[in-house]
């Protein structure tokens, strides 16, 4: 078993923590973030340091501790550094444009395709063929980065489509006489 739950959450300089009653607030520079944590996991600050355990010695409530700790540290990165995902276009004509919180996208569709950001996430295309989603929640960055991709998946056989930059797509050979 996994003993993720034993290693400290290290708080850097500039990030402020406030524990409630089973909630957990953090604010940095890339803004603040907010969870309510399992009554099962009990979170102390100790210095510069958060802990998580288990208050019981049950199985489930140690797997729960492990994972409030991985969710404390990745909103720890989040409002201190923040997180992206890169996606690329790739096709003839596919396009992508932003303004502000909107997304406009041409991905061969009889109609042009538009998506808004929710609150606290950036979209920005440093060219046509790039777009770069960015916040401080890692899992509404990937949300956010998933729903564009899935307007237009990349297809396996010209590799059409809109995919994350480092996704790799497995082409099959065309159907043969």
């Amino acid at each position: 078993m996994s003993r993720i739950a034993n290693a400290p959450v290290e708080i850097p300089a500039g990030v402020e923590v406030s524990l409630g009653n089973n909630e957990v607030s953090i604010k940095g520079t890339k803004g603040t973030l907010t969870r309510i944590i399992h009554p099962e996991v009990e979170v102390t600050q100790e210095g510069t340091t958060l802990k998580s355990s288990a208050r019981t010695p049950a199985k489930q409530s140690t797997a729960l501790a492990g994972t409030t700790r991985a969710l404390l540290n990745n909103m720890v990165i989040g409002v201190s550094q923040g997180f992206e995902k890169k996606l690329t276009l790739v096709g003839v004509g596919y396009r992508a444009k932003a303004q502000g919180n909107k997304l406009d996208l041409t991905l061969g569709f009889s109609h042009p395709v538009e998506y808004t950001a929710p609150q606290g996430i950036s979209i920005e295309t440093p060219s046509q063929t790039e777009i770069v989603v960015s916040g401080p929640d890692k899992q509404q960055v990937g949300q956010v980065a998933a729903d564009i991709r899935a307007y237009r998946s990349p297809e396996p056989y010209k590799g059409k489509g809109v995919r994350y930059s480092d996704e790799h797509v497995a082409r099959k050979d065309a159907k043969k006489k």
